[in-house]
């Protein structure tokens, strides 16, 4: 559980708007009219998938997106460790799209250690994807595993008892990123 801490809002909603359509941007760029997959990993990264796919959307040249979303939880928003292993579940709300031989573009909301994106990254490649990319809203820089994000949003490298909190409606009432400090450390 998180301690008493001290909140500071470091992006706001039209900040993060800039950093979703850059983003999208380098989606367009990086698959020239190529259909992709994009699959937003639950909870905060299917929101943001959606923001992304709006915003390849509105973009001239754009490639043709279907969506899906994957269940993927290691810790809890206080940030528990609540499996050992990262846990998946496929199709949490719907219909499966198969990656098999499509593009897939895998979104998160934050980039900690690398353990959620390595478990998504060998579920794409067991499934027969034909290419895989990865984008996050923010990479921490605090990798354990050799996880590298090939889109990023924004970089913020900060103490390790801090925590990033990506708020992303309809999770939160506000699109922001917050930094937050315990109190006791």
């Amino acid at each position: 559980m998180i301690a008493e801490s001290t909140r500071f809002r470091l992006y706001t909603d039209a900040d993060l708007q800039a950093v979703i359509d850059r983003m999208a941007r380098e989606v367009v760029a990086r698959f020239a009219g190529r259909d992709i997959l994009l699959v937003g990993l639950l909870r905060r990264g299917a929101p943001l998938a959606d923001r992304l796919a709006a915003a390849i959307a509105r973009l001239p040249g754009s490639s043709k997106v279907d969506r899906q979303n994957l269940l993927v939880k290691r810790y809890g928003d206080d940030l528990t460790l609540l499996h050992a292993e990262t846990h998946l579940a496929e199709s949490p709300d719907g219909e499966l799209l198969s990656p098999q031989g499509r593009h897939v573009v895998l979104v998160d909301d934050v980039l900690y250690q690398g353990h959620s994106m390595a478990r998504v990254l060998q579920w794409a490649q067991e499934s027969g994807a034909a290419s895989v990319t990865t984008v996050v809203l923010v990479d921490r820089l605090a990798r354990r595993l050799p996880i590298q994000a090939d889109i990023v949003g924004v970089t913020l490298q900060i103490a390790p008892v801090d925590v990033i909190e990506c708020n992303v409606p309809p999770y939160e009432p506000e699109f922001a990123i917050d930094l937050m400090r315990l109190a006791n450390r």
